[in-house]
């Protein structure tokens, strides 16, 4: 089974420039995870949901790149169901011309 969690919105500090660090700032994050679902044991996307903004909200990252790894973690650990997890975080206010993120795949075997 595929669970996608697309373009949750978080305001949440993440950056390492003075002004970042000052206030929060949108991010948006996408998650797909594939998982082993089985009668009466499922995944819960709400609490997926939660667990990102939650996470993102209280750790105050420097980069993206430590937050989606850090992310990455407290997914696979909080969640034994999931297989392979993708996910995207996206800073979409802070090029005027663009929207800047970055990504990655893991597989629970690699974890």
């Amino acid at each position: 089974m595929r669970i996608e969690i697309r373009s949750l919105q978080i305001d949440a500090v993440i950056g390492i420039l003075p002004e970042e660090r000052e206030a929060p700032q949108r991010i948006v994050a996408d998650l797909w995870a594939e998982y082993r679902y089985e009668a009466g044991d499922y995944l819960d996307y709400a609490a997926v949901a939660e667990t990102i903004r939650h996470h993102l909200v209280k750790e105050k990252f420097g980069l993206l790149e430590e937050a989606l790894l850090s992310l990455k973690e407290r997914i696979f650990d909080e969640y034994p169901l999931i297989e392979r997890l993708e996910l995207r975080l996206e800073k979409p206010e802070i090029l005027e011309h663009c929207r800047v993120a970055v990504s990655e795949r893991w597989s629970r075997i690699d974890f």
